[in-house]
């Protein structure tokens, strides 16, 4: 039996790609691990998004090419810098770029010399986080082309999946016991516009999904400009939709936002913002940020400081503005030095430190219903996941003491009982 290691680096998105992977290979002719050591085969799954996840791809090759293994490499970094990699990286027995997923079957076929791997399908996923919880990949690309961001020209242009492809996806995750969702993509809200009369759009498809009843669905990764008012009516009066809105902001400067190739101006998220908060009292709000993005000034830093004191986000990352070739702003040049990007990133993270602080002192009381996902190594002490915090350790984590024994994935209530800058602490409530 030949065994087969996946490393998959990068966003959930990328994950999606990595268990429809995992599920081409036939049980009774492969055997799947999580496991670097060990293999006959190992496919990593790279990120390209930024030069830190280039040099870490590049990185796990290498780790993953000193096992004595076969090496597939797959995903963003492939896709990006196909033609270079083939020249530049012997330890790679195979390079495939994601415009060529219809031919990886074929092509693990000839690397290990063995039958019994089919096509990638979109329904066919080896689902790799717990068994209570799956991300649902809405859509691919993105036509915004903000002037930082390499994701069109590594994902294409913006194409939705077809509605009831994801419709079928949930259902079947449904029936495995999946409790929470994700549904994530490159830009989540905009999901149908790329259909005929732009209908199912993004608001019919929450409503089939929340009939499918489960325990949490989460929106991840939604423009500003995107949100309408009929979209936070929705979410507000749903009890499986979490209030929860992840809004990438970027920054709250209108020069730096036009220069971004962002849509809207600080007004606009001002106004969103408050929308929110009126339509929906209990949202839990976050957002990243970029840090010394070209001809960044202090007057931007300032109107970025001022918005953080204004909204006072739940949760926030800051990023420092990583240079990729072929994007718009590659090409500006103010490039500001990285040491005044680590300046400004710090000083953004350090008041949001204390917002979130101050946020999180006002919650000690709140009852909290979330799923058990983890069990801390203090005795009696667990992990919860609420409305308040995303997947993928993004967010703070919320630890409760439980006087009888909890499997995880399970449903419980826990009152909350102490505060620190970003964690929660608390207790079973019953």
């Amino acid at each position: 039996m030949i065994k087969v290691g996946l490393v998959s680096l990068g966003c959930a998105k990328n994950l999606v790609d990595s268990e429809m992977m995992l599920a081409m290979f036939d049980k009774e002719r492969f055997s799947l691990s999580n496991q670097m050591e060990g293999n006959d085969l190992i496919i990593v799954n790279t990120c390209a998004f930024i030069e830190a996840a280039k040099e870490e791809s590049i990185q796990t090759i290498f780790e993953a090419a000193s096992t004595g293994a076969k090496i597939a490499v797959v995903g963003c970094l492939a896709e990006r810098y196909e033609e270079e990699l083939r020249q530049s990286l012997p330890e790679a027995n195979l390079i495939v770029p994601i415009h060529d997923y219809d031919g990886l079957a074929q092509y693990l076929k000839e690397l290990t010399e063995e039958e019994g791997i089919s096509p990638m399908h979109p329904l066919k996923r080896v689902i790799s986080t717990p068994k209570y919880a799956a991300y649902l990949r809405i859509s691919e690309g993105c036509d915004n082309f903000c002037s930082f961001c390499a994701i069109p020209y590594i994902r294409g242009r913006f194409v939705s999946r077809p509605y009831e492809e994801i419709l079928a996806e949930a259902r079947l995750l449904k029936e495995r016991g999946v409790k929470e969702i994700s549904i994530v993509s490159q830009d989540t809200a905009n999901y149908g516009k790329d259909f005929a009369g732009k209908r199912p759009n993004f608001l019919d498809l929450l409503k089939e999904l929340e009939a499918l009843d489960f325990y949490s669905i989460r929106l991840l990764y939604l423009y500003p400009d995107e949100i309408s008012d009929e979209m936070i009516e929705v979410i507000a009066k749903s009890k499986s939709i979490k209030h929860y809105f992840d809004i990438p902001v970027q920054c709250a400067s209108d020069h730096l936002l036009k220069r971004m190739n962002r849509h809207g101006t600080k007004k606009d998220m001002d106004a969103l913002f408050r929308k929110i908060r009126e339509k929906c009292p209990d949202a839990v709000l976050r957002t990243t940020l970029i840090s010394g993005f070209p001809g960044e000034n202090e007057e931007d830093q300032k109107e970025t400081i001022d918005f953080l004191k204004e909204v006072r986000f739940d949760h926030l990352g800051v990023f420092t503005y990583s240079r990729e070739e072929g994007t718009a702003a590659a090409k500006y040049k103010e490039q500001i030095p990285e040491e005044l990007k680590k300046k400004r990133r710090d000083e953004l993270m350090s008041l949001q430190r204390r917002i979130s602080y101050e946020n999180n002192k006002k919650r000690i009381g709140e009852v909290m219903e979330g799923i058990v996902i983890g069990k801390d190594k203090l005795p009696n002490t667990y992990l919860l996941r609420s409305h308040w915090n995303a997947p993928d350790d993004i967010d703070g984590s919320l630890f409760f003491e439980s006087p009888r024994p909890l499997e995880l994935g399970e449903i419980v209530k826990v009152k909350v009982t102490g505060a620190f800058a970003y964690d929660l602490r608390g207790e079973l409530a019953e």
